[in-house]
């Protein structure tokens, strides 16, 4: 069975695979799939399926970082701002929460990458939620104030008595 080439800064791209990665990525995917089924190494596009690849772990980590930034900005907006808890706002808590636990079990190593996502995420939190409350920024604690268990359970809300959690009041 023929093997890649083992220095992809050395393979060769051919020309036609790159002017399709620069004018219609999308058909560059399929091409590059269909090259990579049929085990035509030396057809890669090495240079930029190594590029493409590296892209695709960093926007997992993206992912990860926004939506963690989503809930953490809910869940201070629910605790400095009870009086204007909404059912919407419960229903992000609860989406956000969902998809972030499905994204790390699909993608296991981004636990390693979890407290320093939150630390970054953080950032965004206190800016979600001063804007969405009018509060000043010395409101919020300087560093996240929930423990990763507590934000990614379905249990937790801050400042709420958990009775009150699914109420039909909301």
């Amino acid at each position: 069975m023929p093997t890649p080439e083992a220095n992809p800064k050395t393979a060769k791209t051919p020309v036609s695979a790159l002017n399709l990665y620069e004018t219609d990525f999308y058909a560059w995917i399929q091409e590059q799939a269909t090259l990579l089924r049929n085990q035509q190494w030396s057809q890669l596009d090495l240079p930029n399926l190594i590029e493409e690849l590296e892209s695709l772990g960093k926007q997992q980590r993206q992912e990860l970082r926004n939506r963690l930034g989503v809930l953490v900005g809910h869940l201070l907006k629910w605790e400095y701002q009870p009086q204007y808890r909404s059912r919407s706002w419960l229903a992000t808590v609860r989406v956000q929460r969902r998809d972030t636990v499905r994204l790390l079990k699909d993608n296991p190593s981004l636990q390693s990458y979890l407290d320093n996502a939150l630390q970054e995420a953080y950032e965004n939190a206190k800016d979600l939620a001063m804007g969405d409350t009018d509060l000043p920024e010395q409101t919020f604690p300087h560093v996240c104030p929930y423990s990763l268990n507590e934000i990614l359970s379905d249990r937790f809300y801050p400042g709420e008595p958990s009775e009150l959690v699914g109420s039909s009041e909301l």
